[in-house]
């Protein structure tokens, strides 16, 4: 077995294997240019909320949330999360993507809130974790150590009850090579290498499944790109609930998508290194995700 270069095998970090660890991420690319400067002509049409900024470099890291403007408390609200784990670029830009060409239409019937990019030095760093090492998609819970996590829960509290949440991701081959090795170093276990599975697929809640609103999604995203086929029933070795579908407890496991107590939640995930599809791609299908979800809830709500 290889061991992750960073600590002892056995042995969980410390304070010294973390900065070991810090030490070596670097900067690959832009939020300002590449996520930030998309955002802002979009004010013009959504309201824009500042709702924070990242205490490693607070004028670097904004945080921004967009509402729509004809928000009305008879609405069902829906919200949009991306980017929680900042290197899954089409969770950033399919986020941006709806904004700019989808989301004004769908308020005719919902509330709509959009958080494109939770995870500011992780879309940078092309990194799963923040700088102190910790998971942003396992922090959805109260006191949590991770500033993107906490900063978000605290904006979406403002919102009143969310009816829908679609919280956008990526599974990637980097998950296997990079992040899950570095995940068991960190925690002083043995890696076991897993799967990647090849195409798109959606993670449901477990305690609420809702597998006819998941049905919806992935009906919607195969005409964009691939459905993920099962590994002998299993995705990332979890049992598969139904096809291109498995189910975590989000509440348990501190997700994104169980940070409200909505009634309808899923997380993409977009297979982004598969030959088969293109970045545009991917970004089309994380938005044919959440107006699949839409379409599904204005149906059931007529």
């Amino acid at each position: 077995m290889t061991h992750f270069p960073i600590g002892t095998p056995g042995k969980p970090w410390g304070d010294q294997e973390k900065q070991a660890w810090l030490a070596q991420v670097t900067i690959k690319r832009s939020y300002q240019d590449e996520v930030v400067s998309k955002l802002l002509p979009l004010a013009a049409e959504f309201e824009q909320i500042q709702y924070g900024a990242l205490d490693y470099d607070v004028e670097k890291y904004p945080l921004f949330a967009f509402k729509t403007k004809n928000w009305h408390p008879e609405k069902k609200t829906v919200l949009i999360t991306g980017g929680v784990h900042g290197y899954e670029t089409s969770g950033v830009h399919g986020a941006i993507q709806f904004l700019a060409t989808k989301a004004k239409a769908y308020s005719e019937q919902f509330n709509i809130a959009v958080l494109p990019c939770i995870s500011p030095w992780g879309y940078e760093t092309i990194n799963r974790w923040n700088p102190y090492a910790v998971d942003p998609n396992r922090s959805f819970y109260a006191n949590s150590p991770a500033n993107e996590s906490a900063a978000a829960m605290a904006f979406v509290a403002t919102l009143g009850d969310i009816f829908v949440h679609i919280d956008l991701h990526e599974t990637t081959d980097t998950d296997e090579l990079e992040f899950r090795p570095a995940l068991s170093a960190r925690d002083g276990k043995d890696y076991e290498k897993g799967v990647i599975p090849d195409g798109f697929y959606l993670v449901g809640d477990s305690d609420n499944p809702t597998p006819e609103f998941q049905k919806a999604i992935i009906d919607s995203v195969a005409k964009v790109t691939h459905i993920a086929p099962d590994d002998d029933g299993q995705l990332i070795g979890v049992d598969i609930a139904q096809f291109g579908v498995i189910n975590y407890p989000t509440k348990k496991l501190g997700l994104c998508a169980g940070m409200t107590n909505n009634q309808f939640n899923t997380t993409t995930e977009v297979y982004p290194d598969s030959p088969l599809v293109t970045t545009q791609e991917c970004n089309d299908a994380q938005v044919a995700a959440i107006t699949g979800g839409l379409d599904y809830i204005i149906k059931q709500l007529s």
